[in-house]
């Protein structure tokens, strides 16, 4: 980390320094220092509540004072040239760093994640040299874009095709009332690529602009295919390549194809009797209609997952009265900085000084990523296995559900209504954005059924109540099962992957190749998307740096072709299916959209994100069936 010499205005740092979130500015003293006095008490910052930012960090104000006045020495003194005294921290001071920024001890396995993602140690390089690979990649969001940023950092010949008519997949497509995301917004960022952020937790406007930016910035437009929809795509042995013809009739091969089509793309509308008969506007919150006003309108709101508790604040002040439909709650965590914007004084600290920006990611990461993994594991012994699943899960229990009771003070029928009778996390946590401050409005009506039928200008639940509507909302989420859908995708035997993979129970090795698929790798693949909590877009980067990997050695070592060798799938698949034997998501008291309807996880990633970096942090040729190359080819 260098600064330009006299970059820094002073009094500028000084104001800024008063909004610093403290823990964060204790790791960069002592990495600009030296001096271990500031990881020592008093300077120690107390362990964070949840998921709070804790950015008083729980000093006294005497002691909040001396850290900013020598960090404002220490920083100014890096602006005017001095080299920080640890330019790259080692494993045991950055593990040492990281425990006393989150007010707790962090497992030194840690270290080396850390490091990478805050550019304390170089990525290995991934470029080749003359590579003869073509690829193709099939979606432009999150994943599809960063495989085309990393596919052009290592000179592989690559086109992206995607369905809609700009990048962003499903934050081009979503564009509901309240949508945004409910992982800190610098942290749903990519780790090369920041953003100055106005709020904690971005909309979707602006989490959508920002992948437009990192598309303009790195020149994606050029080589994405837009409004160009798959069909399917075959794989040819003889001439190892694959075959991928559009719904418009157009053909391209390619040796490989990176499939980015996620597991949030394809709206799921069960089969509620009558949904057709609506005589008024009805939708999934995926295809909101563009210009449509609720102003004065009755609506239903199908549905209380992620979606639902983003949509009814966002409109209960604008409609005559909203009745949500629930079958069952969901557990509701609070956030101290959910509503609050980042301010120009946060702003400009971050972008002054890098390493506060990257001590703070570096606390979030810790905070909504793995910290809670520990306390998914099933104790056996537990006695009270139906409200919970361990001591550290039922003390969760209870500080979520003396919020949930505070929030609804006087509500006894809204407490009982809201109050899950499953242990928390079991479905994904949700972050209280003003759904309970909506269903204490006079004209919200929480009902606490499912749908039975809908009529011409009624929706009818489970139990009888029937309200009549305007407006129909299906906050009913999506197809998370049937990966690949709808693209008829056929390997080396000529049969679909549906066909191995049934209608709901999908499996890869790491969640990213499969047997009898030469050349084709998955990203947001079978057990990768993650229930404990933390950012996407980091595994989305383990996916790409290892598929990456995988293609440099085939360019470097003229390898035509590599199939993951079967019983490599079925260990991987086998380690998967008992981690999540032993964890909350395989819990009889619910239901959640991670595991199918025979009850296994299909979709949650079992591991820590750490153990997940490190079984894709480079590729192990020895899981492959690999083939020498025939011949050269292009895209």
């Amino acid at each position: 980390m260098s600064a330009s010499v006299n970059t820094v205005d002073r009094d500028r740092l000084a104001r800024a320094l008063d909004s610093a979130n403290m823990p964060s500015l204790v790791a960069v003293l002592y990495q600009l220092t030296g001096d271990h006095v500031w990881l020592e008490a008093p300077y120690l910052p107390t362990r964070s509540r949840g998921m709070d930012d804790n950015d008083a960090g729980g000093f006294a104000p005497e002691v909040a004072q001396t850290i900013r006045a020598a960090a404002l020495a220490a920083i100014s003194e890096w602006a005017n040239g001095t080299p920080p005294a640890i330019p790259s921290p080692s494993n045991g001071q950055l593990v040492e760093m990281i425990s006393a920024a989150v007010g707790e001890s962090v497992p030194p396995e840690f270290a080396s994640m850390i490091a990478e993602d805050m550019g304390f140690v170089a990525a290995d390089a991934q470029a080749v040299t003359a590579s003869a690979l073509s690829v193709i990649v099939i979606g432009a969001g999150v994943s599809g874009m960063l495989a085309a940023i990393k596919l052009r950092e290592a000179g592989i010949d690559h086109v992206v095709l995607e369905k809609n008519s700009d990048v962003g997949g499903g934050w081009f497509e979503n564009t509901y009332p309240g949508a945004g995301v409910d992982t800190p917004s610098h942290l749903y960022s990519y780790s090369f690529a920041p953003r100055s952020w106005s709020t904690h937790f971005g909309k979707r406007d602006e989490v959508w602009q920002y992948l437009s930016d990192v598309a303009t910035d790195h020149d994606l437009r050029d080589r994405i295919r837009f409004d160009t929809e798959v069909s399917t795509s075959v794989y040819d042995a003889e001439r190892q390549r694959w075959t991928v013809t559009t719904t418009s009739g157009e053909v391209l091969t390619a040796d490989v194809v990176i499939t980015a089509t996620g597991q949030l793309n394809r709206p799921k509308v069960p089969p509620i009797p009558g949904l057709d008969a609506f005589r008024g506007p009805i939708f999934h919150t995926a295809e909101w209609p563009e210009g449509l006003d609720l102003t004065g309108k009755r609506v239903a709101i199908i549905g209380t997952g992620a979606s639902a508790m983003q949509v009814l604040p966002a409109i209960a002040s604008t409609v005559e009265h909203a009745t949500v439909f629930q079958r069952s709650p969901q557990w509701v965590a609070s956030s101290d900085v959910y509503f609050a914007p980042i301010d120009d004084d946060v702003s400009y600290l971050m972008e002054t000084v890098p390493l506060y920006r990257l001590w703070y990611r570096a606390r979030l990461a810790w905070n909504f990523n793995d910290r809670v993994h520990p306390s998914l594991q099933v104790d056996p012994e537990w006695e009270n296995p139906a409200r919970s699943v361990n001591a550290i899960n039922d003390a969760h229990r209870r500080v979520f559900t003396r919020y949930l009771e505070n929030a609804l003070e006087g509500r006894p029928d809204l407490i009982e209504k809201s109050l899950p009778d499953y242990p928390p996390f079991g479905k994904r946590m949700l972050l209280d954005n003003g759904w309970f401050a909506a269903l204490r409005r006079d004209n919200v009506t929480l009902v606490a059924e499912g749908v039975a039928s809908i009529g011409a200008d009624t929706v009818r639940g489970q139990k009888g109540t029937e309200v009549e509507v305007d407006v129909v909302i299906l906050a009913t989420g999506f197809e998370t099962h049937k990966l690949l859908t709808p693209i008829d995708v056929r390997g080396r035997s000529g049969r679909s992957i549906r066909d191995g993979w049934g209608p709901e129970d999908a499996h890869a090795h790491l969640g990213i190749t499969v047997p009898d698929f030469p050349n084709l790798f998955l990203t947001c693949g079978p057990g990768t998307v993650l229930g404990h909590g933390g950012s996407y877009i980091t595994i989305a980067e383990c996916q790409v740096r290892y598929i990456v990997d995988v293609l440099k050695l085939m360019s470097d070592n003229r390898i035509g072709a590599v199939e993951c060798k079967p019983e490599v799938e079925e260990d991987y698949v086998r380690r998967h299916d008992e981690a999540h034997s032993r964890m909350i998501w395989t819990h009889p008291g619910m239901d959640n959209w991670y595991r199918n309807d025979a009850g296994r996880v299909v979709s949650t990633l079992p591991w820590r994100i750490v153990d997940y970096w490190e079984m894709t942090h480079s590729a192990d040729m020895g899981d492959f069936l690999v083939e020498e190359a025939r011949e050269a080819s292009s895209v």
